[in-house]
């Protein structure tokens, strides 16, 4: 992540300007406005939404072999929703199906992918909730692909499932049936939220805890029923899973635990990123939702307020800790960023520097040409001096050196630089002053219109002072600008 994880925690990100789910622990906080009431939906409103239940638009794990299959839609009103399809025999009283569906529906939190509305037309059986677009917990946490996840973020999926708990509990709707690694998704802003497809019974009698039964309650085994207490237990082996990176039966987790041999239950990838005294009280809590007596767990609160404890980065944005770009709907293509758009998307400072030290001044062809024909003074010799003794702090990575020579040099008049400019922008973010970065990277702008470079500057000089939309759009405009310049460079 660079230079940005390190320095939001200062000022990078102004808390009137943190996303909602950072400034409240009120898992209602946000959503009641932003949502539509739940309603019914016609059989040709979701066919159409989901291009005919196309197979390419499945996101369910087990794809077209599941039971149950959920798919992507997008509806007319351009909101993207998920639409779990039912098989036919899940369901034979529609008045159960639409009961259970309202009852859902009336939930709105934050800390749920929220029931929008159902479909009920024959032997059909539909549910229509909001589309959590950056996956589920056990692609990030199982089969990741470019880092593993963090520490800080395993333990804010571990507070916000909790809290989704609790809120449902107070709800009146204690129950969540096969709790798991798949029922946890990441929306938009890459807040893991529960998926309230859980909160359906799924069968006619109620009976459908369908995990395998090395993970299974002990008292489901027993009764057949599910329980609240059932619902910790789920929760404790979802805290394994957050611990180990992997899916651990609990009895072996509990015998290493036992043992005193938790460390080897801890995943490898967290080495050196997390204290010791976090990692005992998170097994501790996991002991706990697991015993085998269900009276003997904590109860959803209790959850809470253990690990909102733990909770050490809670002014860093989500996505940032998930690696994810922010405001990622899926409603409209992705933009294929080059290393420089990366670089400032993700705040990476490092790279940044890494990148405008290896183009150079190559964006600055006219100066040498310039100056051939001037005539040399001791002025320029001085300026150029200054110019030199800057970009070797600029390499050293010697930045309050760099912002004075660059000053010296800017401020000589004799000639102008955007690269200079460029220079100094990223030298004033590295120390810690975006504004005077933001007053750089548009001088560069002014000075070479058709520079890419300068406009990403601009936008990491945005992100650097919170402001979010504006970066983003200058992020695409940068990323349009260099686009149109390679291709111009390709036909040339």
């Amino acid at each position: 992540m660079g230079g940005r994880c390190s320095k939001i925690s200062q000022c990078w990100w102004p808390s009137h300007l943190k996303p909602a789910a950072l400034q409240s622990s009120d898992p209602e906080n946000g959503e009641k406005d932003s949502l539509p009431s739940f309603r019914e939906f016609k059989w040709d409103e979701l066919k159409a939404a989901t291009d005919g239940f196309c197979s390419d638009n499945i996101v369910s794990e087990h794809g077209e072999k599941a039971p149950n299959v959920v798919y992507k839609g997008f509806l007319e009103n351009e909101r993207w929703v998920a639409v779990k399809r039912f098989n036919r025999s899940a369901w034979p009283d529609p008045r159960q199906f639409l009961d259970e569906a309202k009852a859902v529906g009336s939930l709105r939190s934050e800390r749920l992918a929220n029931l929008v509305g159902c479909c009920i037309e024959g032997e059909e059986r539909l549910l229509v909730a909001e589309f959590m677009p950056n996956e589920t917990l056990a692609k990030h946490l199982f089969h990741w692909e470019e880092h593993p996840m963090k520490w800080a973020m395993r333990l804010r999926v571990a507070l916000y499932l909790a809290q989704a708990l609790e809120y449902c509990s107070n709800k009146g709707r204690a129950l969540y049936h096969d709790l798991n690694a798949y029922r946890v998704l990441f929306d938009q802003d890459g807040n893991p939220r529960l998926s309230c497809f859980g909160l359906m019974k799924n069968s006619r009698d109620g009976k459908s805890y369908s995990t395998n039964l090395a993970f299974t309650p002990p008292e489901y085994l027993r009764t057949g029923r599910v329980t609240s207490e059932s619902v910790v237990y789920s929760f404790g082996t979802m805290l394994l899973d957050l611990l180990s990176g992997k899916h651990i039966p609990p009895s072996h987790a509990l015998d290493l635990i036992r043992g005193k041999n938790f460390l080897m239950l801890m995943d490898s990838c967290l080495e050196g990123h997390f204290s010791n005294d976090d990692g005992t009280e998170l097994v501790r809590l996991a002991t706990r939702c697991l015993q085998y007596e269900a009276r003997e767990r904590p109860n959803a609160k209790s959850l809470v307020t253990s690990l909102a404890s733990l909770q050490k980065e809670d002014e860093i944005p989500s996505y940032f800790l998930l690696g994810v770009p922010q405001g990622n709907t899926n409603s409209t293509p992705q933009l294929q960023l080059s290393p420089m758009g990366e670089a400032c998307l993700r705040m990476d400072l490092t790279s940044i520097h890494e990148i405008l030290d290896k183009i150079g001044y190559k964006d600055d062809e006219g100066i040498a040409n310039e100056l051939s024909f001037q005539m040399w003074t001791n002025q320029m010799q001085e300026t150029l001096d200054s110019k030199k003794h800057g970009d070797a702090a600029f390499r050293a990575k010697n930045f309050t050196t760099a912002i004075d020579c660059y000053t010296q040099f800017i401020d000589g008049g004799t000639m102008v630089s955007p690269t200079a400019y460029a220079r100094r922008c990223l030298s004033y973010l590295m120390s810690e002053m975006p504004n005077e970065a933001l007053a750089d990277a548009m001088q560069a702008l002014v000075v070479s219109p058709d520079w890419p470079t300068a406009l990403y500057l601009q936008t990491a000089s945005l992100f650097a002072l919170g402001m979010e939309n504006d970066a983003q759009e200058s992020l695409k405009e940068a990323t349009k600008l260099e686009s149109k310049r390679n291709k111009q460079q390709r036909i040339v």
